[in-house]
């Protein structure tokens, strides 16, 4: 399984930290990571992988909950989307 996490919101220190912890316990693998600043805010991308199939839904709604106790917003799509809109 591989996906693109994307994170933004205002600039504040801990946001890789947090982020990056809460990957790892959710058992995802960061492949390749960018992160920067603009202005502001605060904005980065990962892609992750994880051995196993995991559910969307369930990894969705865990980093949803966990960037709204960061005050970022957090999203996670599955790599398979970018992938096909490559291909049409």
């Amino acid at each position: 399984m591989k996906a693109i996490i994307t994170v933004v919101g205002k600039d504040r220190s801990g946001i890789v930290a947090g982020v990056s912890t809460k990957i790892a316990e959710l058992g995802l693998n960061i492949d390749d990571i960018s992160q920067t600043v603009l202005d502001e805010f605060f904005t980065m991308m990962a892609v992750v992988s994880a051995d196993e199939k995991k559910d969307f839904a369930q990894l969705r709604s865990e980093l949803e909950t966990f960037g709204d106790s960061l005050n970022v917003k957090i999203n996670i799509q599955s790599s398979a989307i970018f992938d096909a809109m490559h291909n049409l």
